[in-house]
């Protein structure tokens, strides 16, 4: 997927929002919730309650733009059991996102040397 603009910053919004919510009312969570600008051209992700649909909100130095997807038979992989209220993504990490994958819920393997326990 080609990104439709380059941002400086992704950032996922961890909670469930009320998707009747438009721009204001993301801007609102954005700037009350966060605590970020948005104004400054990052991209923000908003998750409905049943996760099938996703919005994006971002500032694009003449007006906000939405975007808005809908998954038609599965669930997005948000990271709802996570401590922290707002995740920074990669552009990878969107597209992948978007595309279906768990890009947050993954551990970082940790592998010991069998050498080390003769020792």
């Amino acid at each position: 997927m080609k990104m439709f603009v380059q941002p400086d910053s992704i950032y996922l919004h961890r909670d469930v929002v009320d998707f009747r919510k438009s721009i204001d009312g993301l801007v609102a969570i954005v700037e009350s919730e966060l605590k970020r600008d948005a104004y400054t051209g990052a991209l923000f992700l908003f998750c409905n309650k049943t996760k099938d649909k996703l919005k994006l909100v971002y500032w694009d130095k003449t007006g906000f733009a939405l975007w808005y997807k809908r998954l038609e038979k599965h669930k997005f992989k948000w990271p709802s059991q996570l401590d922290t209220l707002e995740f920074e993504l990669t552009e990878q990490q969107l597209i992948g996102l978007l595309s279906g994958y768990d890009v947050l819920g993954h551990q970082a393997l940790r592998y010991q040397s069998d050498l080390e326990e003769c020792e």
